[in-house]
């Protein structure tokens, strides 16, 4: 198994440890830091969450800056980073940070896209991240990062800057959602 595909192992890995930190009371406290005040445990498991996400950006540049691209690869990263941010979602509907009917149409987009991407791999098709994709990626990670460090930052101001992205997400989420079936139409209509 090569290096990329043991750091997007390593993400996966990361989650049961992050959902830790951020379900369970350990009784050590709280913090204050840049006008928010939250859970040590928290804390932490925002710092695993961020470092887990940016493990994503690691192994795909290794992946092809060392031509180490492999198909167990391209079927691994994708699914790491939908069981990464899928958690994270459910677990700030479980902290009451989020909607949970937010969270089920991001959750549910990225069910259909996975499925449309399969049934057009199964006709030999590859379908490529596009730029509403990756836009939609960049404002779920800033809007989670956003409402698990409690706004921090943004709450010296009274901005709740994390709501704010994640319904930025949520448009984002199913603008490019709604893309990807429209400019894949005729291929998912030929597999059938």
């Amino acid at each position: 198994m090569n290096i990329p595909n043991q750091i997007t192992i390593s993400r996966i890995l990361l989650i049961p440890i992050f959902m830790a930190f951020m379900l369970i009371d350990f009784g050590w406290g709280d913090m204050t830091l840049l006008g928010a005040t939250l859970p040590v445990a928290h804390f932490i498991g925002a710092l695993i969450f961020i470092f887990a996400s940016a493990t994503d950006w690691v192994d795909g540049y290794y992946a092809r800056k060392y031509n180490l691209v492999t198909t167990f690869g391209k079927f691994l990263d994708p699914l790491a980073d939908k069981l990464l941010v899928s958690a994270a979602l459910i677990i700030l509907v479980e902290l009451g940070f989020a909607p949970a009917w937010v969270v089920i149409v991001i959750i549910s987009r990225e069910f259909a896209v996975t499925g449309l991407r399969l049934v057009l791999a199964g006709e030999g098709e590859v379908v490529a991240a596009g730029n509403l994709g990756k836009i939609k990626t960049v404002t779920q990670l800033l809007a989670i990062i956003s409402l698990l460090l409690y706004n921090m930052i943004f709450a010296l101001i009274g901005i709740p800057f994390g709501e704010i992205m994640l319904y930025i997400a949520l448009l984002f989420t199913v603008w490019s959602g709604w893309d990807y079936f429209y400019a894949n139409r005729k291929g998912l209509m030929a597999s059938k």
